[in-house]
């Protein structure tokens, strides 16, 4: 039995942990909440969705009386307060599974640069990005996982193949990518209150998202040669889910038939990659609260350029039921184990 505990529980992320533990088939046993703000509750006076399915109470997060009772522990902190606990939990032997940046990067001028002063840097060596397409032998030995960003998982799935393959210039990427409102967290800002979203289209952070830096280093690892991409995000007025579209200049003619079989031969082992069928694109409704993303793209053979689409929810894929992939590796369960749930139709 695999002892979990869920720190930051009653966050967007941690309380999509919650529900899909509840589901889940194999031998795990939810033995702890955290959340500094409703410590005391009842976690359905909080998340009526659970009710009568977890009676656990939110507690505040003490480190030592926690690692107690887990083998493993999802941080749904934000960025810079993981820092305070992760190097304990660690020290401790607990395995920790955390949804902040701080341990995302491999290179500490980086962090500092695109967030603050990094307190534990020597764990950077330790940690493993989470991203199973990419780095599944890694998480399966790992103790410190840094769940990737929900823009990042998605702009990688949809690039990678196309500049492995050769097929597409490793120059000029350029990253335009829509979200739901809730991947900016659960409390609200003048940028995510209702007013201001509702019927409203806009982008932000145009060339200076955070997430930047962490879509250059994967590519750049994967293909062993510095990357730079231009991302614009957008804010799109709905709760959840990213459809990204990644524009890369062609260096050689080829058709969508035979960039999507690229694409299909790349994926075929991935049990969450759904590369779909030429003439079909990406949607959000199709994947919105499942662990699956949908690639698809089209050859504009007079621009010269692949169009590469993805579909994901920024809270699921793009967090939550990734890290419970990573769970699933890191324990030694079936990698799909609680999380082949289709997406939410209307």
């Amino acid at each position: 039995m695999l002892r979990v505990g869920i720190a930051g529980a009653s966050g967007y992320t941690g309380s999509e942990v919650v529900r899909l533990l509840v589901t889940h088939p194999e031998g795990v046993e939810l033995t702890c909440i955290t959340s500094e703000t409703f410590a005391g509750q009842h976690i359905s006076r909080v998340l009526p969705n659970l009710r009568g399915l977890v009676d656990l109470r939110f507690e505040n997060l003490d480190v030592e009386k926690i690692a107690e009772r887990v083998d493993l522990v999802f941080l749904g902190l934000p960025h810079k307060s993981s820092m305070a606990y992760v190097p304990k939990f660690f020290e401790l032997g607990v395995k920790i599974i955390d949804f902040s940046a701080d341990y995302r990067f491999k290179d500490v001028g980086v962090y500092e640069k695109w967030y603050q002063e990094h307190t534990s840097p020597h764990l950077l060596k330790e940690a493993v990005y989470g991203l199973p397409e990419l780095h599944r032998e890694e998480i399966r030995r790992a103790s410190l996982i840094a769940v990737p960003g929900c823009y990042p998982t998605g702009a990688i799935l949809a690039i990678l193949p196309a500049l492995k393959s050769g097929v597409a210039d490793s120059e000029n990427i350029i990253i335009d990518a829509k979200s739901g409102i809730s991947g900016a967290g659960k409390t609200p800002t003048e940028a995510t209150h209702l007013p201001n979203r509702y019927d409203n289209f806009a982008a932000y952070n145009v060339g200076s998202h955070r997430h930047t830096p962490e879509i250059e280093q994967e590519l750049s690892l994967a293909m062993g040669r510095n990357i730079t991409v231009c991302f614009v995000p957008h804010y799109v007025p709905m709760s959840r889910g990213i459809l990204t579209t990644a524009y890369l200049r062609l260096n050689k003619p080829i058709s969508t038939k035979e960039l999507l079989e690229i694409y299909s031969s790349n994926y075929k082992d991935e049990p969450f990659v759904r590369v779909l069928d030429e003439g079909e694109l990406p949607q959000t409704q199709a994947v919105r609260g499942s662990n699956f993303c949908d690639v698809g793209l089209k050859v504009v053979e007079r621009s010269g350029l692949a169009v590469v689409m993805s579909a994901l929810d920024n809270l699921t894929k793009g967090a939550s039921s990734q890290a419970l992939q990573d769970m699933n590796i890191v324990a030694g369960f079936k990698e799909t184990a609680g999380l082949l749930s289709p997406g939410l139709m209307p």
